[in-house]
């Protein structure tokens, strides 16, 4: 019998001069039982160049029930989106949404946990299957190892979708008020994240980068949740106000604004071989009749063919994130 290779990742990775550290965005205090707790904080993983040539740091939210590794090395082993900002003279920072990774999850602070991640879900949701068109997902179908250590990594969403946002983006508004003004890539349900934070900070946010979100506006994420607030599940702050999701919902586009997204630089990307692309258009028409200047990106308009929802680290992933550098430094907003 053949004996496996060591798998030694730093074996052949170059070496690098770079800071990095971590800290944690407390959740609030909450009293049960006579006893203190507190309700979903955030874990926060951040490098910088040993020169940072970028006037603002980037904040990498991940998606689904994963955390931030997604955004580290790829499922075959090279560098991630958060070396590569990185290497462009970012400073980053990569966080685990409250109750992912290492932010911990616990039902009676945080609510009910939604359904466990299945091999199967993982499978539809990533896997090329019959779509011949996808060509870049980084490992076989059979290969048993490389599906273990993928699905090792998910965990359940919080049953309550909104809440879970909330908390998001109340955590993320925290980081910004800490560390000041900074750039948002988010990946597939941190979507909704970025506009809810903005909706927080404005002033904070000067760039969104929105890979694939969740959606489409008011849609029904099967074992998720409902976008009860058009490309949001929690409130956002509508001009003039809403005061129930149910009054946004029948009333006509354009006749409301999102004050916070107004003049914000937003790219909206998607990928040829996906099938959650098809929620991006109407995310992007949604903003834009509120108010916002959202644009679509399509990958193989931009000569990167092949992808799928995971985009961010399948086989081509410098490729796919290179028109999304420079989209984001041609579009790099006017210092402070």
């Amino acid at each position: 019998m053949q004996q496996k290779t060591d798998f030694t990742p730093w074996v052949n990775a170059p070496v690098r001069s770079v800071r990095r550290g971590h800290f944690w965005i407390p959740g609030e205090r909450i009293e049960q039982n006579g006893l203190t707790y507190q309700r979903g904080p955030m874990y926060v993983e951040w490098e910088a160049p040993k020169e940072i040539t970028r006037p603002y740091p980037v904040v990498l939210m991940h998606g689904g029930g994963f955390q931030g590794t997604e955004w580290f090395d790829t499922p075959d082993g090279r560098p991630g989106w958060a070396q590569r900002f990185v290497e462009d003279g970012f400073a980053v920072l990569v966080i685990d949404r409250p109750g992912h990774g290492r932010s911990p999850f616990h039902v009676e602070t945080t609510g009910k946990m939604g359904p466990a991640f299945s091999y199967e879900g993982g499978q539809q949701i990533y896997f090329p299957g019959t779509n011949e068109r996808h060509t870049q997902w980084p490992f076989a179908e059979d290969d048993a190892d490389s599906m273990d250590e993928f699905i090792a990594g998910y965990g359940p969403l919080p049953a309550d979708l909104a809440l879970s946002q909330t908390m998001d983006a109340d955590r993320m508004a925290a980081l910004l008020n800490r560390i000041g003004p900074a750039i948002l890539v988010t990946h597939s349900a941190s979507g909704p994240d970025g506009w809810l934070t903005a909706d927080r900070c404005p002033d904070q946010v000067k760039m969104i980068v929105a890979v694939e979100p969740m959606g489409p506006p008011f849609a029904s994420i099967p074992n998720i949740g409902i976008m009860s607030w058009g490309p949001a599940a929690a409130p956002l702050k509508f001009d003039p106000p809403f005061k129930h999701a149910s009054d946004l919902q029948q009333a006509e586009p354009g006749s409301y604004r999102l004050p916070s997204l107004a003049e914000k630089p937003i790219l909206i990307v998607t990928a040829e071989a996906s099938d959650f692309a098809v929620a991006s258009p109407p995310t992007a028409e949604f903003l834009n009749a509120a108010g916002a200047s959202a644009e679509l990106l399509h990958l193989p308009d931009h000569g990167v063919f092949g992808n799928g929802h995971g985009l961010i680290y399948e086989k081509n992933s410098d490729e796919a994130l290179a028109p999304i550098l420079e989209w984001i430094n041609m579009n790099m907003p006017v210092t402070d």
